[in-house]
């Protein structure tokens, strides 16, 4: 079994929809972000990056989003939500969970915590919002050529990634919902089942 520190809506959330889209047995234990538990010793013991997930995989504290949602979807190779490492599509797989985590996740992250910088926060925002709208023209120009996903045909875990991520850019002056392509790909990763589950044990409304 599986165990989640998350935090609703936060990072966490990408692991905790694949846990219960491949029907994984696990606990959650909740991290107070608003209490700073991510900063107690005892959390920081698990994860000395003092945030959201950490999950324990056998035993071992383990953490990294983008990490995480590969070793689920290789580990629980049935599920179908990884190319196997000899596939032909393997490769652009992996390409495009690291193009999420630098290309997208990075700057959002930025643009809700500028602060992190100890910058200007409004110029930290608006260097933040070009990067994120730059990679929302390139992912729905991507969807557009070879979607309905972002392997074509084939779901798998960085669809999972990317809806989690156009979920944090719900605020910002050019949501990735408003590119036509990306807005039919929430569309359709919001229907599932699962998402709706997830919501609820989140206790999650916004961009239902």
């Amino acid at each position: 079994m599986y165990t989640l520190y998350y935090y609703p809506g936060a990072a966490s959330l990408l692991v905790h929809w694949l846990l219960i889209e491949m029907e994984l047995e696990h606990e959650l234990r909740l991290v107070d972000i608003d209490a700073r538990e991510h900063k107690s010793p005892e959390y920081l013991a698990l994860n000395p990056n003092g945030v959201v997930p950490t999950l324990i995989v056998d035993g071992q504290p383990r953490f990294e989003a983008a990490a995480l949602a590969m070793s689920l979807a290789d580990r629980h190779a049935d599920a179908g939500l990884a190319p196997p490492p000899e596939h032909p599509q393997r490769t652009q797989y992996n390409q495009w969970m690291f193009y999420l985590a630098s290309a997208l996740q990075a700057p959002l992250r930025l643009w809700w915590y500028p602060w992190d910088l100890q910058a200007d926060d409004e110029a930290v925002r608006r260097g933040s919002q070009a990067q994120i709208e730059a990679a929302c023209e390139r992912l729905d120009s991507h969807l557009a050529q070879h979607g309905p996903y972002l392997l074509g045909e084939r779901l798998s875990a960085a669809d999972f990634y990317l809806t989690m991520l156009m979920r944090w850019s719900r605020n910002t002056p050019k949501p990735a919902h408003q590119w036509p392509h990306l807005a039919e790909f929430a569309r359709r990763m919001k229907a599932r089942p699962t998402f709706a589950e997830l919501y609820r044990r989140e206790g999650l409304s916004e961009w239902a």
